[in-house]
């Protein structure tokens, strides 16, 4: 188990159960769009966020990512510096109890298995409750010197660098410096950059 002091928000009831098998914590699922009509949700979720602060942990389909940004924006800039956003890889198939494949093909939290959820906290630097930061940044500037950002061939490069870390392809370019402070070494991340120039 996974003590986080944070609350974990997730989108469904399903995504819920999957998670309180491997969260010691407070859970909230958003019950998908729901979210955006229900005010007593909504002031649930930024009291967490100016409290304990939240984990958002959605699908990675589109949906997934509106609802993400759905929640930073209600939470206000006072808390945006309280949310660790955790983020699941894209992975294609068929949950279990449905009978044919999302929009986008991609299985959501409840299809993942419990060692990828795991690996997605820890990925997100979050280990036995506590939120790790990274001593030796990566920044914007090096998205650019590495050609990440601002070149005719960045957008490629930084897909090619989202598969190579398993993931999300939807993720924005600040998303993924994030992610990329907490779940790789500046190492790890020159020496992939390195790897991807090479082909």
């Amino acid at each position: 188990m996974i003590y986080v002091r944070q609350a974990v928000i997730v989108e469904g009831r399903y995504d819920k159960i999957k998670l309180s098998s491997i969260i010691d914590g407070v859970i909230i699922a958003t019950d998908g769009f729901r979210i955006y009509k229900d005010k007593e949700k909504c002031a649930l979720i930024r009291h967490y966020a100016k409290t304990t602060g939240i984990i958002i942990l959605t699908d990675s389909d589109s949906a997934g990512f509106q609802i993400r940004g759905y929640l930073k924006n209600i939470v206000g800039n006072e808390s945006k510096d309280k949310i660790i956003n955790v983020y699941i890889p894209d992975i294609f198939g068929k949950e279990r109890r449905k009978s044919k494949p999302s929009k986008e093909g991609k299985l959501g939290v409840e299809g993942v298995d419990t060692q990828t959820l795991i690996k997605a906290f820890e990925k997100a630097g979050i280990e036995g409750g506590e939120h790790k930061e990274n001593k030796d940044p990566i920044t914007r500037a090096d998205l650019y010197e590495d050609g990440l950002m601002g070149k005719p061939e960045s957008t490629k490069m930084r897909r090619q660098l989202l598969k190579q870390f398993e993931f999300p392809e939807l993720m924005s370019t600040g998303a993924m410096l994030d992610l990329l402070n907490s779940a790789v070494t500046r190492e790890e991340y020159k020496e992939t950059v390195g790897k991807l120039k090479k082909q």
